[in-house]
């Protein structure tokens, strides 16, 4: 069975840090692409960041590009999100998913964990 847990969420001032985890079980986790993706209350899924099969390219979405770094260690079966410079708008629901596309589109992907969630206040 596919299982994907996210960790590392909480609460943080404006300009804060913090760092997500996402750990892969029940699978082939380094043939897949990996994915952050979040989402408000009220609004669609959306995606943040995205990392290739060994880590060598990545893609961000415009509003975390310069903030927001993404990590895979296959290895250990994990996916991290290095969040720096938080804003308020940066609130959400954080949900890790693995793909076979590099891509930010929720279609895309396959698998889903449950979410961590990430609150700024200002």
């Amino acid at each position: 069975e596919v299982e994907l847990v996210e960790s590392g969420g909480g609460s943080v001032q404006a300009g804060g840090s913090l760092r997500l985890s996402c750990v892969a079980s029940g699978y082939i986790y380094n043939r897949d692409y990996m994915g952050w993706f979040r989402q408000a209350p009220g609004k669609e899924r959306e995606g943040v960041a995205t990392i290739g099969t060994n880590g060598a390219i990545t893609y961000y979405a415009d509003s975390v590009k310069g903030r927001f770094t993404i990590s895979r260690d296959n290895a250990k079966n994990t996916v991290d999100l290095q969040m720096n410079s938080l804003k308020p708008e940066d609130t959400a629901m954080y949900y890790c998913a693995t793909g076979r596309a590099f891509s930010l589109q929720t279609y895309d992907y396959r698998y889903w964990g449950q979410g961590t969630q990430v609150t700024v206040s200002s």
